[in-house]
């Protein structure tokens, strides 16, 4: 998994797309920061962190989206495949090196918590929270677009792809407030991401979340792994 992940790191930078993904992904925080944190006189992160799940949506895609369709398309799904390592190092491998990038992109709030220290008292508890909230939402989303790059050659079918996917699940708030029946307004509810997420942004600790988030990495990791080992065989 290691020689996997540190060959993606290379070929993120080498590419010139994690600072594509870095760079915006600043620039929009760095907008919500300034708009609705410092303007608004309080130190309170949450008004960002709410605005950048919808960012979020869009830039994964981007990250994601050539971490295994790029491999079927130049015809080097099948010596990776018949290489001497198992198909979950080479998911994993994937996972994590995209997973890193993220990870050093909203690791930039601990910048923004710096400058909240000049301007007045960081709440610590409520930024760390928000940041394990995005970690989570991260890792969950990451593993969705890795299972859809798996799934075609074309880079760009695979980002548009994921938005879709990634901005459905965003609209399960919405669809569930039409819902009458209860049992299914209650399974819509429970699948939603972003109303999870927003509980973490208020300081609310629900370990059945984290234990969401962290099953959908796994649930759609291992789904990658079938189809690797389905066009393994074929």
């Amino acid at each position: 998994m290691g020689a996997i992940y540190r060959r993606e790191m290379g070929a993120f930078f080498t590419s010139g797309l994690a600072y594509v993904f870095l760079g915006v992904f600043y620039i929009f925080s760095g907008y919500y920061f300034y708009n609705e944190v410092v303007l608004s006189g309080y130190a309170d992160t949450s008004p960002l962190f709410r605005n950048m799940f919808r960012i979020v949506l869009f830039l994964i895609p981007i990250l994601t989206m050539r971490l295994l369709s790029e491999e079927k398309k130049n015809r080097t799904d099948q010596g990776l495949l018949t290489a001497p390592i198992g198909l979950w190092e080479i998911v994993l491998g994937k996972y994590f090196a995209a997973l890193t990038i993220f990870i050093i992109a909203e690791s930039v709030i601990f910048i923004y918590a710096i400058i909240l220290g000049y301007l007045g008292s960081v709440v610590w508890a409520t930024l760390l929270g928000n940041y394990f909230a995005m970690l989570l939402l991260g890792a969950a989303f990451i593993a969705v677009g890795v299972f859809i790059s798996s799934l075609t050659e074309n880079q760009m079918t695979a980002a548009v792809v994921s938005m879709a996917v990634m901005f459905f699940v965003y609209l399960f708030d919405s669809f569930s407030d039409r819902i009458s029946w209860q049992k299914l307004y209650d399974i819509v509810k429970d699948l939603s991401f972003y109303s999870r997420y927003i509980e973490f942004t208020r300081g609310v600790f629900n370990l059945t979340s984290v234990l969401f988030y962290l099953s959908t990495a796994f649930l759609f990791n291992f789904f990658t792994v079938r189809v690797l080992e389905k066009r393994r065989w074929s």
